[in-house]
């Protein structure tokens, strides 16, 4: 009898995910898709995300800085990896009904939006890259945020020339006060941006798109950890706007826990304007108006207001907003292409000159070899972590006086090819010692270069996506708000960024003007790493897909995408395995940072019992071992014998946060 009721359950089951997958397959034009795609592998059966059935990824859990399992995924054609279930699922089911990676990148983002608003969303920006496999071409994409025309050097720090006292409301810090002012909004980037890859690369209907997360707005979904846990912490500074007051709290100002069933109508409006409008629905008109009034507001209101210094963006801010397609910056590392964004993000340049640097060394000798290697990927050895974070210490100091916005400030020297230079790159890594940290760094000497200051500003709200679709295509995209919850503004149902304060608040330092000082129209520094890996030709051209990964992180996100392209490329890790390797790595300071949130780091004892943290200190780097929460999103495609040459994909989700994996695998 329990096998018979376990016989009936299955096939009821199967026929409830035969008929949810058939509504979503006809809504993009192809119910011939496979029905065993886009399901969560659990004891060999399939379980749809947001079937509320035993195993759905989907049912909110409890915040936490490491989850143990996560297992390789493994897809025949196509994969979706992103940070939240209901995202990937959504990329996923495009992608099986035939869809590009840029249609599946739309329905990603706009479910993004939804479930993970700390992070990423309308209101705030995104860098993308795009792999076009019949032509083997590499294109980027700018949807960065822009200060307002009337932004000033002052714009950040000062009310006005005249009164020069922080932006208000007064909080704890400049850094703070400004954040939750209207000065630290950028003009939003992410949606022309979208539009424009759609054209270019886009194959279902624009409108379609935006279909699942219209629903999930409709009907409602369970807040996860990571939201419920943002929401808590912002309460205070989301208790200022009346809309987010009324969107994320409880009648009793008490912050929305874990699991509520959480609607946003507003949000499916909203989507639905440019679904039928397009980008210019969101620039223009209603919800344009919305977001510049929201930005110029003056006072929190209710029984006790704050004063709230404005922003000055105008509606002509939003009008004139362009996404740009960039050069990307694409460089060798041994047998590979390696292509990354270019500025104003300095994520492409500082993850090229690290590896560029690193490839004068063996990092597959033994004493650089990763122990403990098993599905939480590994532990890095003592030499490793010490050559590669002095590689990286060498890079941000670059970064941080070089890199901004380039239709502002040129870089030295003949611009990222003198950055990424092999010869240049070469002299770096000739002042490593492997007995001694170099604690900082100092920027490099171009022939060219002006006299600057340095800033390293930046944020750290932000998520990321990796797609491949069944055509070849592949799309990486980083997209944020900049800190978490953003700027505390929200309107229509999505949060607006605090982007500007990834610029310098100083404009000079004693060395000179700062690269990456505010000015007008001009776009905030960034270190958002969507990167690609290609394959050599044996003429030295690009070749096949490898890997595409990314990660959110702020300035760390460099380090973690270097960590996962080495433990990929050099480590002959899978996918899981190189996104769950322990964190590490180090800007331009003397502190090395070592996550300790992974379970093979030994915290016990101040860290005195783990003889990586002890192997460090007595090279002289002063270790950090506090959590680090990357948000790796990492697709291999496999080696051609590891599958008798068959086409596919392994995939892996950082454990540091909720996100999926999901493809054509078979359950």
């Amino acid at each position: 009898m329990k096998n018979l009721a376990r016989g009936k359950f299955q096939h009821l089951r199967i026929a409830f995910l035969f008929s949810f997958s058939s509504l979503i397959f006809s809504a993009y034009g192809d119910t011939g898709a496979d029905l065993k795609a886009c399901l969560q592998n659990s004891n060999n059966t399939g379980v749809s995300v947001g079937s509320g059935l035993p195993g759905d990824p989907a049912i909110p859990e409890k915040s936490s800085g490491y989850k143990l399992g996560n297992k390789v995924v493994t897809s025949a054609t196509y994969m979706a990896v992103t940070a939240n279930p209901h995202a990937t699922q959504a990329g996923c089911e495009v992608l099986s009904a035939g869809g590009t990676a840029a249609d599946a990148a739309v329905a990603i983002q706009t479910v993004l939006g939804l479930v993970e608003p700390q992070s990423s969303g309308l209101g705030g920006g995104a860098f993308t890259l795009y792999y076009k496999a019949s032509t083997k071409q590499v294109l980027s994409y700018d949807g960065r945020e822009t200060a307002p025309a009337a932004a000033t050097e002052n714009y950040l720090r000062h009310i006005s020339d005249t009164n020069q006292t922080n932006p208000l409301p007064t909080l704890s810090s400049s850094f703070s006060s400004t954040k939750a002012s209207g000065r630290s909004i950028g003009t939003p980037g992410v949606v022309k941006m979208l539009e424009l890859i759609h054209q270019d690369h886009g194959q279902k209907p624009w409108d379609m798109l935006f279909e699942p997360a219209i629903q999930l707005a409709t009907n409602g979904f369970g807040i996860s950890g990571r939201m419920a846990d943002a929401i808590a912490g912002a309460k205070n500074d989301l208790l200022r706007d009346p809309d987010a007051t009324a969107y994320f709290l409880n009648a009793d100002s008490s912050p929305k826990a874990l699991g509520t069933l959480i609607k946003n109508p507003d949000y499916a409006q909203t989507l639905s304007s440019i679904a039928k409008g397009g980008a210019n629905a969101f620039y223009t008109g209603p919800i344009a108006q919305s977001i510049v009034n929201k930005i110029k507001v003056t006072s929190s209101g209710g029984a006790n207001p704050v004063a709230i210094t404005p922003g000055l963006t105008e509606l002509s801010d939003l009008a004139n907003y362009k996404a740009i397609k960039r050069e990307p910056v694409c460089t060798t590392y041994r047998n590979y292409w390696v292509c990354g964004m270019g500025p104003p993000s300095s994520g492409g340049i500082a993850v090229a000159q690290s590896l560029g640097i690193l490839e004068n060394f063996d990092l597959s000798a033994s004493q650089y070899l990763p122990t403990v290697v098993n599905s939480e990927g590994g532990k890095p050895s003592v030499a490793a972590v010490h050559l590669i974070s002095e590689s990286q210490r060498l890079a941000y100091a670059d970064r941080n006086k070089y890199v901004a916005d380039t239709d502002f400030v040129p870089l030295p020297g003949n611009g990222v090819s003198s950055m990424v230079a092999k010869d240049y790159l070469k002299t770096r890594a000739a002042l490593i010692s492997k007995t001694k940290s170099m604690g900082t760094a100092q920027a490099g000497v171009f022939s060219t270069a002006t006299a600057l200051g340095s800033s390293a500003a930046e944020g750290n709200g932000t998520t990321h996506m990796s797609i491949v679709d069944k055509h070849g295509n592949a799309l990486v995209m980083t997209t944020t708000i900049e800190s978490g919850m953003g700027s505390y503004h929200f309107t229509r149902g999505f949060l607006l960024n605090n982007q500007l304060t990834d610029f310098s608040f100083e404009p000079s330092d004693a060395s000179g003007l700062i690269a990456n000082r505010i000015g007008p129209l001009k776009r905030p520094r960034s270190s958002m790493a969507p990167t690609l890996v290609l394959t050599k030709a044996t003429d030295g051209s690009r070749g096949d897909f490898v890997m595409a990964t990314g990660s959110p992180g702020g300035a760390s996100i460099i380090q973690f995408v270097v960590k996962t392209v080495v433990s990929a490329l050099d480590w002959k890790l899978d996918a899981q395995q190189a996104t769950s390797m322990v964190n590490f790595g180090a800007a331009n300071s003397s502190t090395t940072g070592v996550g300790g949130e992974h379970p093979s780091i030994d915290l016990t004892n101040s860290g005195l019992n783990d003889p990586l943290l002890v192997g460090l200190r007595s090279l002289g780097h002063t270790v950090s071992y506090s959590a680090q929460s990357s948000g790796v999103s990492t697709i291999i495609r496999a080696p051609a014998s590891w599958n008798a040459g068959l086409p596919t994909l392994w995939g892996g989700a950082d454990p540091r946060r909720e996100g999926i994996a999901l493809g054509d695998s078979p359950f």
